[in-house]
């Protein structure tokens, strides 16, 4: 039974790493003493050793030990015998790119199938739809496909941002982009907002936090979803 919380973010505006939900991550790593985290977005470019640092301090409030995938010689195995997973954000397109090159895509597609509890943030939540293509992210790499876990039956944009009516900014709105992804794919998009995340308990996908979601789909006017709601259909008649 899948057992995930994907948020949009890892911090909101003046609070520390993980500090909005920590209490979450307490309970929904309960079993674990140790959690794998999956260091390969690299936020700014930062190292695999210095990121997996920063997780570890942030874990060690909640008495929770840390260790890098990349500090392993088999990653697959790694994977498999995790007692919990974490994987951070940056690029989406590094984070997919590595996961294929050392082959643990499907493998961990299939453990976080079989319940192994998981966090994704921004890019470790972009990973969890049916592909990549909605992602925020400069293609800085070029990954061998834009498929990824599938554990959702539709696609995330974390980091949603409302358009600012106010602003002089003349680029393209992230509602702009998603109906440019839908001139092209019928699957339904998720807008995630800051604040907000997914928890998925087997069949169930209730999006908590004091936000309301956004739900594009192909030739539709967007929806406003409140907290609370079970996401679960969204793939099909929702």
């Amino acid at each position: 039974m899948k057992n995930l919380i994907i948020a949009s973010t890892s911090t909101l505006h003046g609070g520390g790493y993980l500090e909005y939900i920590l209490p979450e991550l307490k309970i929904h790593f309960a079993s674990c003493k140790t959690v794998l985290f999956i260091p390969f977005a690299r936020p700014s470019g930062i190292s695999h050793k210095d990121y997996t640092l920063k997780v570890k301090e942030a874990f060690a409030k909640i008495n929770i030990n840390i260790q890098g995938l990349n500090e392993f010689e088999d990653m697959k195995k790694a994977v498999r015998e995790a007692e919990g997973i974490f994987t951070g954000g940056g690029n989406t397109f590094l984070l997919v790119s590595q996961l294929y090159k050392f082959e643990v895509m499907n493998v961990l597609a299939e453990t976080l199938q079989k319940g192994t509890p998981y966090l994704g943030t921004s890019a470790g939540s972009n990973i969890t739809g049916l592909s990549m293509q909605t992602t925020n992210d400069m293609p800085i790499v070029y990954p061998p496909s834009f498929q990824t876990l599938g554990l959702l039956p539709f696609n995330l944009n974390p980091h949603y941002l409302d358009p600012d009516h106010q602003s002089k900014h003349m680029g393209e709105t992230r509602e702009t982009r998603i109906k440019e992804y839908h001139a092209f794919n019928t699957v339904p998009v998720l807008g995630l907002r800051e604040g907000s995340w997914l928890d998925v308990k087997g069949g169930t996908i209730i999006l908590k936090g004091s936000l309301n979601a956004r739900i594009f789909r192909q030739n539709q006017s967007p929806q406003e979803v409140p907290s609370g709601i079970d996401l679960s259909t969204l793939g099909g008649i929702l």
